[in-house]
C-alpha cells in the first residue's frame, strides 16, 4: 500500500472537515442530489463517452495500482546485470543462456535472448526500445480515464451552478428562502466538481504517472545494462553505467551491496 497516496487522502478529507467545522457551515447544507447527479453523473458519463469500455472496465484496477505501490528492487536487478556481466565476460554470451530460465522479468529475458541469439547492438535497442515506447503508451492511455475525469469534472460543476443560478433568478421577486436555496445549491456543484477533480482524479493520474516513469527506469537500466554485457564492457563499468540512473542514497547502497557480494 501506498502510504503517502492514503495519506494524502485522508489528509485532504480531514481538512476538508475541519474547514465546513470552522466555518460553522452544516453538513446538510453540502449534501444536494440534484447537484451529485449533475456532477459526479455528468462528468463520469462524458468520461466514458471519451475512452473505449473496455478502459472504464479497467478503471478499479488501474486505480489500485495507484493506492498500491509495486515492489521494484532497482539494486537486485543491476546487481544481477553485474554478474551478467561477470559471467559473459569469463565465459562469453552463450553461457547466460543457462540462466535464461529462470529469470522472472520478461524484459531482460527477451533482451538477453537476442544478445544470446548474436542480433547485431542496434537491433537489439531498437526492439527493446518500441518495448518500452509500448508500456509508456498504454500506460498514457490508461491515464487518460482520470485526467479526462480531472477536465470534465469542474466542467460539470459550473454547468450544475449554471442550472441553479437560472432557478435562482426564476424566482427573484419570489420567496427569499428559495432564492437563497437555490444560490446555495448552484455553489454546492462547483465544490462538488473541484472535490472530483482536485482530491481524486489529478492525484490519481499523476500518482499513475510517477508508477510508469519508475518502471521505464527499470527497463531503461535494464537496456542499457544488457547492452553493456554484448559490448563486453568490465563489469565495474555496467554497475558505474547503471547506478548513474539512481539517486546518490541509491547508488551507495548499491556498491556497497556489490562490494559485499
Amino acid at each position: 500500500m501506498d502510504l503517502a497516496f492514503l495519506g494524502g487522502l485522508i489528509f485532504a478529507l480531514a481538512v476538508l472537515v475541519l474547514g465546513v467545522f470552522a466555518a460553522g457551515v452544516s453538513w446538510g447544507a453540502l449534501i444536494d442530489v440534484a447537484s451529485v447527479f449533475i456532477t459526479f453523473g455528468g462528468s463520469i458519463a462524458t468520461v466514458i463517452m471519451q475512452n473505449p469500455l473496455s478502459l472504464t472496465l479497467k478503471v478499479p484496477t488501474i486505480f489500485k495500482q495507484a493506492f498500491f505501490e509495486p515492489k521494484i528492487d532497482v539494486k537486485s536487478k543491476i546487481l544481477q546485470i553485474v554478474s551478467f556481466a561477470e559471467k559473459a565476460r569469463r565465459d562469453g554470451l552463450l553461457a547466460l543462456e543457462d540462466d535464461m530460465d529462470r529469470l522472472d522479468d520478461p524484459f531482460l529475458k527477451k533482451a538477453l535472448q537476442l544478445v544470446v541469439d548474436g542480433t547485431d547492438a542496434e537491433i537489439v535497442r531498437n526492439v527493446m526500445q518500441i518495448e518500452i515506447d509500448s508500456l509508456e503508451q498504454r500506460h498514457a492511455a490508461n491515464r487518460n480515464w482520470f485526467d479526462t475525469l480531472g477536465t470534465m469534472a469542474p466542467a460539470f460543476g459550473m454547468l450544475g451552478t449554471l442550472i441553479g443560478l437560472v432557478g435562482m433568478l426564476s424566482n427573484l421577486g419570489g420567496d427569499i428562502a428559495s432564492i437563497g436555496r437555490g444560490m446555495a445549491a448552484a455553489l454546492i456543484t462547483t465544490l462538488y466538481g473541484s472535490f472530483l477533480a482536485n482530491v481524486f482524479a489529478i492525484p490519481t493520474r499523476e500518482k499513475l504517472r510517477g508508477r510508469t516513469n519508475t518502471e521505464l527506469t527499470v527497463r531503461q537500466i535494464l537496456l542499457e545494462g544488457v547492452l553493456s554485457i554484448q559490448a563486453g564492457d568490465n563489469p565495474r563499468i555496467v554497475l558505474e553505467k547503471l547506478v548513474s540512473y539512481l539517486s546518490p542514497e541509491e547508488r551507495k547502497q548499491v556498491q556497497k551491496a556489490e562490494r559485499e557480494s
